[in-house]
């Protein structure tokens, strides 16, 4: 039998904080968007990947998408 272990796409905001490696507290502060399945909000881990990647690098000055979903 072949084990099918893999990441799930949808994730609660704890996974989702883990999975960017930020606190839960960051993560509602980042306005990012969610899916709604039943009564839960849950982020989609391609929409993390796309945000993460979109960050500007260490020493690179432009902005990205994301500039300005970030809530003080």
């Amino acid at each position: 039998m072949t084990d099918l272990s893999f990441p799930p796409r949808l994730l609660g905001a704890a996974q989702a904080a883990a999975y960017l490696g930020v606190s839960e507290t960051t993560l509602a502060k980042l306005n990012l968007p969610r899916r709604v399945l039943g009564g839960r909000r849950l982020y989609d881990r391609f929409s993390l990947d796309a945000f993460a990647s979109s960050l500007p690098t260490d020493g690179d000055d432009g902005g990205n998408e994301w500039e300005g979903h970030f809530r003080e």
